[in-house]
């Protein structure tokens, strides 16, 4: 394979390949300072404003709405504007919220002012997500996106793990506003790269490797993949739904087994690592991909397993259906992303589309958690409308598979 050259005259792939740990850098920060902001602040609307259950769930669906229309329009500024200018623009305006969320919280602001200061983070959060995604699949051949998408997956995942598992102790030894200063820091840190970035790299990450003939003969039908890309931008939100219901009534968990803010971290960081343990067996071996039994059971085992860490008494039980768990997101997630960088050449736009689903999930889950609440008046409603609706996404899923494989078949009969 011949592949293009960059300005310079070095190989395209070198020259892009040069800069990714800086750009798996960046990911890697934004994902620990995300993480620690984004979940504990569940706990600080607990301790600040007295939210229960169903606030949190509004405060979760809240984020949902804005990241869900937020993701599609980052997209695709960062494929028109470029990378970097959309990468500079996050973190600058990133910063600058949590600046003023500490600033807020400092002088005893209403809720009011810190839902604005969440608003805005979450918005343009949606600028760095699919543009970090695009800079570490672009210029990749099909097995090279495999193990680019592999490493950008351990990383973010792993990064949050971390923040997780520690970010109880850091609240409990810095404070509630350290969600504020902490990530705040972080973000100048990763403008300060992305100025770096920008005059090292110039604009060779928006070209495009050649694809290897010999790698085409391995790929599906267009129906095929788009069936699956489909299937995985259903099944992603639905895994959201799941996370961020689970996430936004920790706090209520923590009560139920009597855990503090630091245990509460550590037991229910398990899933997260469950997933980053996930996400390093599906980059060694690819032979998941487009395999539709996998992707169906994975998500009959995310329903199972929301179910029983919401609802049982046992840790222990928590304790393993966590792993499930783990393992169930990871591989819907992977599915996801790497269906959409798949897909096309317009990776900045795809990244978009694919964190727009995720958006769904932020938002569909917490305010179908909330109504419930509303309406039933009991602790275990949320749970059971959230597995209702994540049984809905299931049965869909089943019928696109029935309908695609009636297409094919219809097709070759043609033929």
């Amino acid at each position: 394979m011949v592949l293009p050259e960059s300005p310079g005259g070095e190989p395209l792939l070198m020259a892009a390949r040069r800069f990714k740990p800086i750009y798996f850098l960046l990911e890697g920060l934004n994902s620990f300072a995300a993480t620690y902001y984004s979940y504990y602040l569940y706990f600080y609307m607990k301790t600040r404003y007295g939210l229960d259950n169903k606030g949190n769930l509004l405060v979760g669906a809240f984020i949902g709405f804005i990241y869900m229309f937020s993701a599609v329009y980052g997209g695709k500024f960062a494929q028109k504007k470029g990378y970097f200018p959309a990468l500079k623009l996050g973190f600058g305006i990133m910063f600058l919220s949590l600046c003023f969320g500490f600033w807020a919280d400092k002088i005893g602001a209403g809720i009011v002012t810190q839902l604005a200061v969440i608003g805005i983070f979450h918005c343009f959060m949606c600028f760095t997500w699919p543009t970090l995604e695009a800079l570490v699949s672009e210029n990749e051949s099909y097995r090279g996106m495999q193990t680019m998408i592999g490493i950008y997956n351990v990383v973010w995942a792993l990064t949050g793990a971390i923040a997780y598992f520690v970010g109880g102790a850091m609240v409990e030894r810095f404070g509630l506003s350290s969600l504020f200063w902490i990530p705040a820091i972080i973000h100048a840190s990763q403008f300060c790269i992305v100025l770096y970035l920008q005059k090292q790299v110039g604009e060779t990450a928006h070209q495009h490797a050649v694809p290897d003939a010999s790698e085409l003969e391995h790929r599906l039908s267009p129906v095929q993949k788009k069936s699956f890309l489909t299937m995985a931008w259903i099944a992603n939100p639905a895994a959201y739904i799941a996370i961020n219901t689970v996430v936004a009534v920790i706090p209520g968990v923590a009560d139920k087994f009597h855990l503090s803010p630091t245990w509460a971290g550590v037991f229910c960081s398990l899933w997260f690592f469950s997933r980053v343990f996930t996400f390093v067996l599906l980059w060694l071996w690819p032979g998941w991909h487009y395999r539709f039994r996998w992707f169906v059971t994975s998500y009959a085992l995310l329903i199972a397993s929301f179910v029983i860490i919401l609802i049982a008494d046992n840790l222990r039980v928590v304790f393993g259906a966590q792993i499930v768990f783990g393992f169930a997101l990871g591989l819907i997630y992977y599915s996801s992303l790497f269906y959409s960088m798949d897909a096309g050449s317009d990776k900045g736009s795809h990244g978009g589309l694919h964190e727009a689903a995720i958006g769904a999930g932020i938002f569909v889950g917490p305010a179908i958690g909330a109504a419930s609440l509303q309406f039933f008046k009991k602790a275990e409603s949320s749970t059971w409308g959230v597995a209702l609706l994540l049984l809905i996404g299931l049965a869909w899923i089943i019928y696109l598979r029935i309908a695609s494989r009636a297409t094919q078949s219809n097709g070759r009969q043609k033929l």
